[in-house]
């Protein structure tokens, strides 16, 4: 993998590198409607992008209440570490910034991938937009 850099800031300065993944992975892989994929949450949520040279390769954001979500990587770049660098990037600013926790809604298939990270799973299965996730959570 080459080196890449991540990038954190507010939906009007990466919401052009972010919309991209996210119609990438979620729209037309995960088959997840735009109605159910755009929130009002973007517009007050902190962004991340993760950039493979100045191309936008996978992202996600931070809410105010700790949650970390809209978590994708273009589909040529899974594999590689990208997912858990910008994860780590993620978890670390929290940090920084005070935050007692993170929690995220995982999906099923991910689940291994997020305790990795310390995340533990916490509650039942349920399904969201028809995909089965779990809620799992990391305590500082």
């Amino acid at each position: 993998m080459s080196d890449f850099k991540i990038r954190n800031g507010c939906w009007a300065n990466l919401e052009t590198d972010a919309k991209l993944i996210r119609e990438q992975v979620f729209i037309q892989e995960q088959h997840i409607s735009s109605a159910d994929e755009w929130d009002a949450e973007d517009a007050i949520s902190l962004h991340f992008i993760a950039y493979d040279q100045e191309q936008a390769i996978a992202t996600a954001r931070l809410l105010k209440n700790n949650s970390i979500g809209r978590v994708a990587v273009l589909q040529a770049y899974r594999g590689q570490g990208v997912g858990r660098k910008l994860m780590q990037h993620i978890i670390q600013l929290a940090q920084q910034q005070g935050r007692s926790f993170v929690k995220l809604s995982s999906q099923v298939h991910a689940i291994e991938f997020y305790a990795s990270l310390g995340l533990v799973v916490e509650g039942e299965e349920y399904l969201d937009c028809g995909i089965p996730h779990i809620d799992m959570r990391l305590c500082f």
